[in-house]
């Protein structure tokens, strides 16, 4: 049976900065849970980020890449540079899908790790830009077929399409 990586907050886990959750209703999560194929991630706190803590962005909203090549960064609202954590976290993210051999993920759009499609500018003035958060993008170049809350038909679909191939292993095939 294939597992899904699967953002804590989309699964009402209270992990985001401020100390709240994203839980997402939709049936086909639930679908997921009721046959015990999630697994929970949140890279913050698995890359060592408390609950509460200050918002964070990528600076000049770059995406995930510049700051995995180290040629921008993760800074919270104090201006501090948090990349650490965030690349800590994504590598955790994806030690857990390769020990689970996860092929999709489904993560919180917007957010510095997990946005798929979407990432804040770094402004702190809730200005969206295009661009993928620093665990996405890791995920993705390793292989991960990743999703944000808004695409879990297509997220079901690839499942479906990964289990009619028997596939096996989680970076036989690249998104």
């Amino acid at each position: 049976m294939q597992r899904i990586l699967v953002s804590a907050c989309l699964l009402g886990e209270q992990v985001r900065y401020d100390g709240s959750h994203k839980q997402s209703r939709h049936p086909i999560l639930q679908q997921w849970v009721a046959e015990n194929r999630v697994i929970s991630i949140c890279p913050e706190l698995s890359g060592g980020m408390p609950v509460p803590r200050l918002p964070a962005e990528i600076a000049s909203g770059e995406g995930g890449e510049k700051v995995l090549q180290r040629q921008t960064s993760v800074v919270d609202s104090s201006g501090a540079d948090v990349s650490h954590p965030f690349i800590v976290g994504a590598q955790n993210a994806l030690r857990i899908a390769r020990l689970h051999e996860i092929h999709i993920a489904v993560l919180k759009e917007g957010s510095p790790s997990c946005g798929s499609h979407q990432v804040y500018d770094g402004s702190f003035k809730g200005h969206l830009v295009a661009g993928q958060g620093v665990t996405a993008t890791l995920l993705r170049i390793s292989g991960i077929f990743v999703f944000s809350e808004m695409e879990f038909n297509d997220a079901h679909n690839m499942l479906l399409d990964l289990e009619a191939d028997g596939i096996a292993s989680p970076i036989s095939h690249k998104p």
